[in-house]
């Protein structure tokens, strides 16, 4: 496989996954864009590396479903930060998402083991 065939599977695979990745570091503590940025890189071993472009028009989209909020905060003297929190809607999509993925992992994991030879 070429790297730009490579880089292109990767594109597909966090976008779809983007939006359980950022769910889920929400859900443990309330976060900024870069602070999300970077944690999605350092949890997944850089295997989900999303730019500013991809990830601030995500975040305004689960701002408009509900599934976070937003709010400015300054810590100290520092200019101030939008950190963004899950709300209840956003831990139950959290929860379905989790469910589906674990589905999907557990039948990928099948298939590629040769589950699909019945």
């Amino acid at each position: 496989m070429t790297t730009d065939a490579g880089e292109a599977i990767q594109r597909e695979l966090s976008r779809g996954t983007m939006e359980l990745a950022v769910l889920a570091l929400i859900s443990a503590r309330k976060r900024y864009g870069y602070d999300l940025l970077s944690s999605l890189a350092s949890a997944s071993d850089g295997s989900i590396a999303i730019k500013e472009g991809t990830l601030y028009p995500a975040l305004h989209r689960m701002e408009d479903a509900g599934y976070i909020s937003a709010s400015w905060e300054a810590e100290g003297r520092a200019s101030p930060r939008k950190y963004y929190s899950i709300t209840k809607d956003g831990k139950a999509r959290l929860e379905a998402l989790r469910t589906e993925w674990q589905r999907l992992a557990t039948g990928m994991e099948r298939l590629l083991n040769g589950g699909a030879e019945s």
